[in-house]
């Protein structure tokens, strides 16, 4: 009896990934299928090919190569056997399964008035596993907070793909809705947590209900635009606190800028490797330009785990160091 996510594969790639060595199992984060060419696993950030023996290598000869019934067969159970009715999802590259497990794709596009209007014949899968890890935010909660205020900063979390965004926010939610500041001054009770799951994996809900714990005060707003939902869940739900995940156009922008008019504080996620990455991107820098974030946090990650560098409002580093954990994440 393995993990839910592994009702997607077919039975024959299922008794493959069963095979590997509980040392690297439930270190999974990525498994890469590629008709034709070598299966891929990526393990706490180390990448491995399978053997049809279910054994890790390095050499991409020695892997086994799916075939185009694994294609189809992969495809049909991530869409339930009903293709028709993902149109939007392949549009949009990718489909997000109960869990939050999202599943990145790649084939062929059919392209109207310029613009992708569809993907098909498929023949590249990359399952992105999600995980909770609670804890995750303990290093980095109490340097966000605002004592005056009793809340947290406005705070951009930056960092590369797959290097801890999701997981972290997750957390954060999770902690500022209980009231688990991590700090012993920050006596206040839990707030109003308000989370914008456009890609539904931050919350992992399935019909409406989150799978991870976001904390006992967070409504969720699952597969809706980020701007769209930004406004929705401030007219609807009052939150003190809006979590959103990988912001960066313009309408994202805007709907922040309502935010802090409303008195909401924000916390969102974007791609990127430092601060100054931001100056090249006009929607976020127009962002930092009116000192909207008060604080910055940037993820790296390494073999000894996940770092965290801060900066502050005027892009002045803060003083800090430490790692969250040791190992891999899913996705972010």
């Amino acid at each position: 009896m393995g993990p839910s996510w592994l009702d997607v594969f077919p039975d024959n790639l299922q008794s493959l990934l069963l095979k590997l060595p509980p040392s690297i199992f439930p270190q999974l984060e990525e498994i890469r299928i590629r008709e034709g060419r070598p299966l891929e696993i990526n393990t706490g950030g180390r990448y491995y090919f399978l053997t049809p023996a279910g054994e890790v290598t390095r050499n991409p000869q020695a892997a086994y190569k799916p075939e185009k019934q694994d294609s189809n067969r992969l495809l049909d159970l991530i869409t339930n056997h009903s293709l028709y009715t993902m149109e939007e999802e392949l549009r949009k590259g990718f489909i997000t399964i109960a869990g939050g497990h999202r599943i990145g794709l790649a084939g062929r596009t059919l392209l109207s008035g310029g613009k992708v209007e569809h993907l098909r014949d498929i023949s590249g899968f990359n399952v992105r596993i999600a995980r909770e890890i609670k804890g995750i935010a303990d290093p980095i909660l109490p340097k966000l907070l605002d004592f005056k205020h009793r809340t947290v900063h406005h705070t951009l979390i930056l960092s590369p793909p797959q290097h801890g965004k999701t997981t972290l926010i997750r957390d954060l939610a999770r902690q500022i809705s209980s009231g688990t500041w991590g700090h012993p001054a920050a006596v206040w009770p839990g707030r109003k947590v308000g989370v914008i799951d456009e890609r539904s994996e931050i919350a992992g809900s399935k019909r409406g209900v989150p799978g991870f714990d976001v904390g006992p005060r967070t409504d969720v707003l699952d597969g809706c635009p980020k701007a769209e939902g930004m406004m929705m869940m401030i007219r609807s739900m009052s939150p003190d606190v809006l979590i959103v995940d990988e912001i960066g156009r313009p309408e994202d922008a805007e709907a922040l800028a309502e935010a802090l008019h409303a008195g909401v504080r924000v916390i969102a996620t974007a791609h990127g490797s430092s601060v100054d990455d931001l100056s090249s991107r006009p929607a976020l820098a127009k962002l930092t330009d009116t000192f909207f974030f008060q604080m910055y946090v940037v993820l790296s990650r390494s073999e000894k785990g996940l770092a965290f560098k801060l900066w502050d409002s005027k892009r002045r580093g803060v003083p800090f160091a430490g790692a969250a954990w040791k190992g891999g994440e899913e996705h972010g």
